[in-house]
């Protein structure tokens, strides 16, 4: 790159077999599985923290 040959690259389309498609779509969706749980538990984690945080401060009787 530092002597000035600077080549563009266009892609146009992209072959993928059908098959090899659904492989990698069923893959994904069985990857978003865990990754899903994970999020949840982080998230649960947090709202119950943050929630019995404010919540100490917002019902003051």
């Amino acid at each position: 790159m530092e002597n000035g040959n600077n080549k563009k690259i266009i892609i146009s389309g992209i072959d993928i077999p059908f098959m090899d498609l659904v492989v990698l779509l069923v893959k994904l969706a069985f990857a978003a599985i865990p990754a899903m749980i994970v999020i949840f538990t982080v998230f649960g984690i947090l709202s119950a923290l943050f929630g019995g945080v404010f919540n100490m401060f917002m019902f003051r009787v």
